[in-house]
């Protein structure tokens, strides 16, 4: 059972870097970037076409990143050049990717068994599951470093003040198209690399595996969102340090609802109805407060 959880843990922190990136664009900018379900499958099957080509999986991950930053990139450009909802925008893009998704890979489904990644580049542990661990958690780790001082450079409060407030930021002369084009190039980037971990982690790329996994990174969102609000936090990195937790409380959930025996069949309703609950919450109790 221990191992059951271990695995659900390995998981989320495969996860945490599309986690952060919907942080960016959920709670920087607050927009709903449905792109990354097509990013996630597309930094997915880049890994795994470059990985069975031969290709070191370190010299895998700048390409893959960048393939997630392009694809945010052309939703960025949908969104603010032609004045279309950056909604409307992330599923074109999404749709379109799902397109470019089947040409890379060639077919529905590319298995990496035996091939050399990223969790067996470097040993640190005899046991693999602890050494892909620590792997994903330096990862992690060195990412929400990476946040953390971004959102506390100059650019970085820019792009805070662009979301709460773009009417005052392009009186101030800042460029507000340019600051979303980049931070939807980023957080599609960091999509993409955990489509790069996951199916390293998983062994296969599959056409399919994006679909819904924004909810997934919504979830983790929003239970941060919801901790942040109990805790009555404030700073910046805890506020990031939150999405992480938020990551593993999901994968968690779904661990338990697998080890409890309900069908997987099941899976994907379980997450929606649990995202729901989470999106709810919050709004019923401050009716019943009113009331």
């Amino acid at each position: 059972m221990s191992q059951f959880y271990l695995t659900a843990l390995q998981l989320s922190l495969c996860l945490g870097p599309m986690a952060l990136g919907i942080f960016i664009t959920m709670k920087v900018f607050n927009i709903p970037d449905i792109t990354t379900d097509g990013s996630y499958t597309l930094g997915a099957t880049v890994t795994a076409v470059l990985l069975t080509s031969h290709w070191a999986a370190v010299a895998v991950l700048p390409i893959c990143m960048s393939a997630g930053a392009i694809a945010g990139f052309c939703t960025g450009l949908i969104h603010t050049k032609l004045k279309i909802d950056a909604l409307l925008a992330g599923i074109l893009v999404m749709t379109g990717l799902y397109s470019i998704n089947l040409i890379i890979l060639g077919r529905s489904n590319l298995p990496l068994i035996n091939i050399p990644g990223i969790f067996n580049s470097f040993s640190f542990f005899a046991n693999e599951l602890y050494n892909q661990l620590l792997i994903a958690f330096l990862f992690i780790a060195i990412l929400m470093g990476m946040l953390y001082y971004l959102l506390r450079t100059d650019f970085g409060i820019a792009m805070r003040a662009t979301g709460n407030n773009p009417i005052m930021t392009q009186s101030l002369g800042i460029n507000n198209d340019r600051i979303k084009i980049i931070g939807l190039s980023m957080s599609n980037a960091l999509t993409a690399l955990s489509g790069y971990l996951v199916s390293q982690y998983q062994g296969f790329a599959d056409i399919n595996m994006g679909i819904g996994i924004v909810i997934t990174g919504l979830g983790s969102v929003l239970i941060a969102d919801a901790l942040r609000i109990w805790m009555n936090v404030k700073s910046t990195a805890a506020q990031i340090v939150l999405v992480l937790l938020g990551s593993l409380i999901f994968q968690m959930v779904l661990a338990f609802t697998l080890a409890i025996g309900i069908d997987p069949n099941f899976l994907k309703l379980t997450t929606a109805l649990f995202v729901l609950l989470i999106v709810a919450l919050p709004r019923v109790s401050r009716q019943l407060k009113k009331s």
